[in-house]
């Protein structure tokens, strides 16, 4: 495929139509599946109110309930797929099991909104189907960088982590921390702490190296031309102009575990070991690949992938998209908590309430809003009530210098060599406690990933500045969290 023409579905009309009892609706469907109950957070119940609403539709991801043939037989769901076609007159075609058990069911010819809603409504008629969700689109959450030498996120007293006194405690060693992004590029700084990660892009267009999944999670480059990613639902092509490759990962990373090594930077947990997983490519990435990212990198079995000898004890995703929880969604992460990982995400960049907003606005993840150097709520930063904590993530609308620091690439599309540069974003906020949980790991590997988030949580101080809308807890501290627990 060549450019990404995405189908737009209004889901005011599916919204309206599950009020009304019709049955069509995508986050509906009985279930006899535990769902979570953490207040403002988890799945959305069928009659959200996502009136006006529109989402990218690569397929749809179909949970079966347990009892159900499909369930765990790959020819059931491909005979229930060939079936749904035939009741909704549109071909659907089964394309994988994801790593949850659940099934992705492709639409290769849907081009108007109301073929896939045919689809959705014949799967959701279906006593045995649990729940259909749309397999969406989601993005980066990282603003434009700018360069600046100094780590003032992690040391200045006003609005730093306060993480130097921590490094006394626990420095990461031993600790691995995935990091689900656009994957990773050669650099001094994280070259020695790189784990065998994987490429879970299943798409070629999409994963820009020649190829689709594969065990090298190499940052190809995520650079686009205006209108590669379709339209918005104004009609405006996006992205707007040309954008040059981010490699958004590796500066994540670095903010994680860059090395201590006396010149460029420092990571948090600067002797962590990094899993590098690719999920993003162009056009961002979609949540079936993610689902099984997160599913593998914390532990689990996901069909034609290598088992990862290395598990995680801690996810961090930056990145999200603009819809609400899902039961996919929710199943990974639920797996990945009780496999006994830490989930970490950004909280999103529109200045807006999180809880619209996935993984951010789902259960079993530490949700991280942004400040700027003056302890302030980063005027882009998203908030609300599935904000957990607060970190630094800069602001450089009046200064480079008030972004955070970290290792890059000088590629505009391909990779080129490696360098540092600061950015902005909830994207830059997440890493930080991404890595405050990797130290707390290392100083007691037997704190669950409850007991590490509700660490983090108990042990924030105020923001120095203002907060509106609501920031979690307060502004992280490490060293205070880190004297709460005692070693293991």
């Amino acid at each position: 495929m060549h450019g990404f023409t995405p189908l737009r579905i209004s889901l005011a009309a599916v919204t309206a139509a599950a009020v009304m009892g019709t049955g069509v609706a995508f986050a509906g469907g009985s279930s006899d599946a535990a769902l979570p109950t953490d207040a403002g957070r988890g799945a959305a119940p069928v009659a959200a109110d996502v009136t006006g609403a529109t989402e990218l539709v690569q397929g749809f991801i179909v949970g079966y309930k347990s009892g159900a043939a499909e369930a765990t037989s790959n020819d059931a769901a491909v005979k229930d797929a060939k079936a749904k076609a035939g009741k909704a007159g549109e071909p659907v075609s089964f394309e994988r099991r994801l790593g949850t058990g659940a099934a992705l069911v492709e639409l290769p010819e849907a081009d108007k909104v109301q073929d896939a809603q045919k689809v959705a409504a014949a799967f959701l008629a279906d006593p045995d189907v649990a729940y259909v969700v749309p397999d969406r689109r989601v993005y980066a959450t990282a603003v434009d960088p700018a360069e600046y030498g100094y780590q003032w996120d992690l040391y200045e007293t006003t609005a730093g982590m306060n993480v130097p006194a921590a490094w006394k405690q626990a420095t990461g060693k031993g600790v691995t921390v995935a990091v689900i992004d656009t994957g990773i590029t050669r650099h001094t700084e994280l070259s020695a702490k790189l784990l065998p990660g994987y490429d879970f892009i299943s798409h070629t267009w999409t994963a820009n190296d020649g190829g689709g999944r594969d065990n090298d999670p190499s940052d190809a480059g995520d650079w686009l031309k205006t209108g590669e990613c379709g339209k918005d639902e104004y009609g405006n092509p996006v992205p707007s102009g040309d954008r040059n490759s981010s490699w958004h990962g590796t500066h994540v990373a670095g903010t994680i575990a860059a090395a201590a090594n006396g010149y460029g930077t420092v990571g948090v947990a600067h002797e962590a070991n990094i899993l590098p997983v690719r999920v993003l490519g162009r056009c961002g990435g979609t949540t079936s690949d993610i689902v099984d990212a997160i599913t593998w990198a914390s532990g689990g079995t996901v069909t034609g992938v290598p088992a990862n000898k290395n598990r995680a004890a801690v996810i961090n995703m930056s990145l999200g998209g603009k819809f609400t929880c899902d039961q996919a969604y929710n199943a990974a992460l639920k797996g990945a908590r009780d496999r006994g990982t830490t989930v970490v995400v950004s909280a999103g960049n529109d200045n807006t309430d999180a809880a619209a907003y996935s993984p951010a606005g789902c259960a079993n993840v530490i949700t991280v809003a942004a400040s700027d150097r003056e302890g302030n709520r980063a005027a882009y930063s998203n908030y609300g009530q599935v904000v957990d904590v607060t970190a630094p993530g800069g602001e450089t609308a009046d200064s480079a210098n008030n972004g955070i620091w970290s290792t890059l690439n000088t590629g505009t599309t391909t990779p080129g060599k490696e360098k540092y540069a600061s950015y902005q974003g909830t994207s830059m906020a997440a890493p930080h406690i991404a890595g405050l949980a990797a130290l707390l790991k290392q100083k007691n590997p037997s704190l669950t990933p409850a007991q590490i988030e509700q660490t983090i949580k108990n042990n924030t101080r105020a923001l120095p500045g203002t907060c509106d809308g609501g920031c979690g807890a307060g502004l992280s501290d490490a060293t205070k969290t880190l004297s709460a627990v005692s070693g293991g």
